[in-house]
């Protein structure tokens, strides 16, 4: 099972989805069962197909993009070798007297089926061009004969790519024109047409979008339920991330009680109901400890948008701490100035970056981020009239800020308090059209908040109507229990429906 395991990491499914890993988890009551290699496959693959057509639906942006080697490995290394010596192979031929042709004819060949891959149905008049002028028979018997125009063949490829391409790619075509060696030009055309077969994925892709969305939820559903079906342990994970979440609503509630005739949802303490249990539970992801905490099950493939979203909040509250510290210490007078504080964000961002790397030093990245902004202050205040910082406000800024790092730092845990509270108003709105208010001391940083919140609430939005008939399962066990806790005697609860 190991050397299986092994194989599939090699494959890449293990990056894909590591949703293998908890195919082969032994529940609390059940052993380990080995799986065979064809399961194994089965479910990959369609784990893996899920995964794709989940990434198009939650991420708006989505796109294909080509793949990029690692400088100086080993697969560019031989990628490149292969390709020189293809390119001065042609090179060769063409010097010859005379000259042979046999590769440009199959480069042409390629050339004509990828701009037939191109057209639409309905293009019947660019399809008998591209096969006429492009007719691999007749080119052979010209080349034999002497009188093959390879110059005239390109002109007419470019030409077609031109009308085929998205405008975007205009500029690459243009400077097509300008190459008039045959072997730099041919290359040249394979890379645009790399290009334009990224374009027509990623027109395909938005295409099918709206359609996908429609299907995606029954589909994403259907194919978590067949591997339910072989490994029905396979929530436990989500059913104890449920259960801590219930146990936090209890707490919470028994230590703030809804006073006398005021109803729970007024008094400001979450109402125990599977809707306010699923909120915090996924509120919580934004706080998970991913090295020593397994990830609940049906989130899989999206474990590490959470934890992107996660280290992006992380960071957004150190820039919103250390912009309260600044405005706090320099008064009313560059609080309103357009621009500064985009400004002063960009500076933070740079000097903030790589700071969930075990190498990123916060303590030295925060000394300079205070001697930045102090130098930022100083110059806006004297170009707009202002009376620069003493020195001592400057090094009353430089430690406060300074101070940040510590992790029982009040400033920072206000910022970060505020925020998920505005994540969690906005998720229990409903996903409206207008955002929650925004608490006090995040204006600074509410733009960064805003595009956060949509991301953040568009995937847990798509998740609960993915797995709602399991989750719903698990919360009517839990919340019965509570209630039974409740009826036999438990009286800080109060529980109530969804």
């Amino acid at each position: 099972m190991f050397r299986q395991l092994v194989l599939f990491s090699r494959l890449g499914f293990t990056t894909h989805y590591s949703f293998l890993y908890y195919l082969m988890k032994a529940g609390p009551a059940s052993p380990p069962r080995l799986v065979s290699m064809e399961e194994l496959m089965e479910t990959a693959k369609g784990v893996s197909n899920m995964a794709l057509a989940h990434k198009i639906v939650v991420n708006g942006g989505f796109q294909i993009k080509p793949a990029e080697l690692p400088e100086g490995s080993l697969e560019k290394t031989v990628k490149e070798i292969v390709h020189k010596a293809f390119w001065d192979c042609l090179e060769a031929q063409l010097s010859e007297d005379p000259p042979t042709y046999d590769q440009s004819i199959k480069l042409v060949g390629e050339i004509k089926e990828a701009l037939l891959s191109f057209l639409l149905p309905g293009h019947t008049r660019l399809r008998n061009q591209i096969t006429e002028v492009l007719d691999l028979d007749l080119i052979k018997q010209e080349a034999v004969n002497g009188a093959l125009d390879i110059s005239k063949l390109a002109e007419f490829i470019i030409g077609m790519m031109g009308t085929l391409c998205a405008p975007v790619r205009d500029e690459e075509i243009k400077k097509l024109k300008d190459i008039h060696e045959i072997v730099p030009l041919f290359r040249a055309i394979f890379s645009v047409l790399d290009l334009m077969k990224m374009d027509m994925a990623n027109f395909a892709v938005s295409s099918i979008r709206p359609h996908l969305m429609q299907q995606s939820v029954e589909y994403e559903r259907e194919k978590f339920q067949k591997i339910f079906e072989k490994q029905p342990n396979s929530l436990d994970f989500v059913t104890d991330w449920l259960q801590e979440a219930s146990d936090d609503l209890a707490n919470l509630r028994c230590k703030n009680p809804p006073s006398p005739g005021v109803g729970a949802a007024a008094s400001g303490v979450p109402v125990l109901c599977p809707a306010a249990v699923q909120n915090w539970a996924y509120l919580k992801l934004l706080k998970w400890d991913h090295v020593h905490r397994p990830f609940p099950e049906t989130l899989l493939m999206d474990h590490t948008r959470f934890q992107e979203m996660q280290l992006e909040l992380e960071q957004l509250t150190l820039t919103g701490s250390i912009l309260l510290v600044m405005f706090n210490v320099a008064g009313a007078a560059l609080s309103n100035l357009p621009g500064f504080a985009d400004k002063i964000k960009t500076i933070i961002k740079v000097l903030l970056t790589g700071m969930h790397l075990p190498s990123f030093n916060l303590s030295e990245s925060l000394a300079t981020v205070g001697e930045k902004v102090c130098a930022e202050v100083n110059s806006c205040l004297s170009q707009h009239g202002f009376t620069p910082f003493t020195t001592e406000k400057e090094i009353a800024l430089k430690g406060q800020i300074q101070t940040l790092g510590n992790s029982d730092n009040t400033i920072c845990k206000l910022i970060d308090s505020r925020i998920q509270t505005f994540l969690e108003s906005y998720l229990t709105s409903g996903h409206q059209k207008s955002f929650p208010a925004i608490p006090g001391g995040l204006g600074p940083i509410q733009r960064e908040m805003e595009e956060i919140a949509v991301k953040y609430v568009r995937l847990v939005n798509y998740n609960k109507m993915v797995f709602s008939p399991y989750y719903d399962v698990i919360l009517s066990k839990l919340l019965n229990k509570e209630e039974s806790q409740l009826l036999g005697g438990i009286s800080c609860l109060s529980f109530a429906g969804s």
